[in-house]
Order: C-alpha cells, then sequence, then structure tokens
C-alpha cells in the first residue's frame, strides 16, 4: 500500500509541476510574447542555477565550510574563474581548471 501511496504521490507532484509550467506558456502565448522586463530577469536564470549546483562543490569539504588554502577544489575554481573571465572559452576553462586540482592533489608543485 505504501508503494501505491508514493506512487500516486509522484504522479500527483508532477501533474502539480506540469500544470504550473503549463500556465505560464498559455500566459505568454495569449499576450504578446514574453514581456521586456520578465525576459532581462530571465537572463539571470542560467548563472544562478549554475552557482548554485557548483558553489557547494567548491565550498563544502566533509560537510562543512572550509575556506581556506588547503581546499584544492576552491583553489581550482578560482584559478578556473580567472580563465573564464580572461579568455571566456569553455573548454579553456574546463581543461585549466581540472590540471590545477590534478595538480594540486597529486602532491606536484604548482
Amino acid at each position: 500500500m505504501v508503494d501505491l501511496a508514493l506512487w500516486g504521490l509522484a504522479v500527483l507532484v508532477g501533474l502539480v509541476t506540469l500544470a504550473f509550467r503549463l500556465s505560464f506558456i498559455e500566459a505568454f502565448a495569449s499576450a504578446d510574447g514574453v514581456p521586456p522586463n520578465v525576459r532581462a530577469a530571465l537572463r539571470y536564470v542560467p548563472p544562478a542555477v549554475l552557482a548554485a549546483l557548483v558553489l557547494p562543490a567548491f565550498l563544502l569539504v566533509d560537510g562543512s565550510v572550509a575556506i581556506d588554502p588547503g581546499n584544492d577544489r576552491l583553489l581550482a575554481g578560482g584559478v578556473a574563474a580567472l580563465v573564464a573571465w580572461r579568455t571566456g572559452s569553455v573548454l579553456g576553462t574546463l581543461v585549466v581548471g581540472m590540471t590545477v586540482l590534478y595538480l594540486l592533489r597529486s602532491g606536484l608543485p604548482v
């Protein structure tokens, strides 16, 4: 019985989510498209989502915040952020960030 209740809850949550998303699509379709102020606000969604996904991986070590020179992921992420800011290259950012993290974790001098 518990399995059936969980499946029912999952389906209900999915339907509510679908209805919520469709309401925005319908609202903007019936109007003349997305208003400029909403379009401007939506520009900030991808960076906010990326920050929410990436920052905990950089800042948390063993479940606690570690902002110190011993945090290899934070140092590699900082170097990668500088590369991204200066070059704008996604591939370059990934390669440099992963290389710095590898060097820091292997004990080789950077």
